[in-house]
């Protein structure tokens, strides 16, 4: 008889770390909306999974979301450099 609540095999080996995943997602939607916020979070996920996963369980992923938060950074200070030499924000609703 099968049994359907025994060990498997993704149980026993190492699982990725949370906050890698958290600090990849931060970053990639970081690039689209919010990256004054999310780029921060991602270099901060990412430097605390790369500090206690070492060299496994998702080191990759925790690097990955530390580039992706930098330039999430980059894009904004570019975006505001660009929105004070045109003479600030403008909003435009209507016809």
């Amino acid at each position: 008889m099968a049994s359907y609540g025994g060990s498997s095999t993704a149980s026993s080996g190492s699982r990725t770390s949370g906050m890698a995943i958290a600090s990849l997602c931060c970053g990639i939607v970081g690039l689209f909306i919010l990256n004054i916020i999310l780029g921060p979070l991602a270099i901060v996920f990412g430097a605390l999974a790369r500090r206690q996963a070492g060299a496994r369980n998702g080191a990759g992923l925790a690097k990955a979301g530390i580039i992706l938060g930098v330039v999430d950074v980059v894009l904004w200070i570019l975006f505001i450099t660009v929105a004070a030499s045109n003479g600030g924000f403008s909003w435009y609703v209507g016809g």
